[in-house]
């Protein structure tokens, strides 16, 4: 399905990223790999790129399309993760948040579409559960991602007309350490047993990105285990 396909995944270097950049390169693709930080990643090609920036993500692009021809697949993945008391939130914590996690989503979305023109045409984008519930200092990311669910059918809406499906992923606790982290209580919460791995995220992205599911689009889907439709009360 994805054999010498171009895929592009930002923040590929660790987590979700990675994980979902070894997903594709499994099944065959070229994978390019964006990320801020200088890293080697088996058998994925690597980019430097800052995201969050017009210019580079304009460049970028543009040198991947010479050198790899039409783009394919886009999953806008790059994020960080800054939980900061709502009175002690900076302008440039703020913008920090809001470059990497939301703009970088707009930019590297219509820069890749400008290179979709064959078979497979899809940007999947990472939101969080935390566009929809929220705990205290979170301000930043919840509206970051939040914005990405946003942003996700507001960009299907303006390149079906090109063909490209873009739909979003909300991750719920999705655990990126050593397993043994882990407690019993911490699977336990979940209606599914167990925290989420980057493994429930990339096989998302493969289902998102197959051509055989081109009926949805303009969607998120949501991977949390049941948590965000969990009544919690204390009794």
């Amino acid at each position: 399905m994805f054999t010498n396909k171009t895929i592009v995944v930002t923040g590929a270097a660790q987590g979700i990223g990675k994980t979902v950049a070894h997903y594709f390169q499994r099944e065959g693709a070229n994978v390019i790999g964006l990320d801020i930080e200088k890293v080697e990643i088996d058998g994925v090609e690597y980019r430097r790129c800052d995201v969050g920036s017009f210019s580079e993500v304009e460049r970028v692009f543009s040198d991947i399309h010479k050198s790899h021809g039409s783009i394919h697949v886009l999953i806008n993945n790059a994020g960080i993760s800054e939980f900061t008391p709502l009175w002690e939130l900076t302008e440039e914590d703020w913008d920090r948040v809001l470059n990497t996690n939301l703009k970088s989503v707009f930019i590297c979305s219509r820069e890749a579409a400008r290179y979709m023109d064959e078979d497979i045409r899809s940007i999947v984008n990472m939101s969080s559960t935390r566009a929809f519930m929220s705990e205290q200092g979170t301000e930043s990311y919840s509206a970051s991602k939040g914005g990405i669910f946003a942003l996700s059918h507001s960009l299907a809406a303006s390149l079906h007309t090109k063909g490209i499906r873009v739909n979003s992923i909300a991750p719920g606790w999705i655990h990126t350490g050593d397993k043994d982290e882990l407690r019993k209580v911490d699977h336990e919460q979940h209606w599914s047993g167990r925290v989420g791995t980057t493994d429930d995220i990339a096989r998302a992205c493969l289902f998102l990105s197959n051509p055989d599911n081109s009926f949805i689009t303009g969607e998120c889907l949501t991977i949390d285990g049941g948590m965000t439709r969990k009544m919690i009360y204390e009794h």
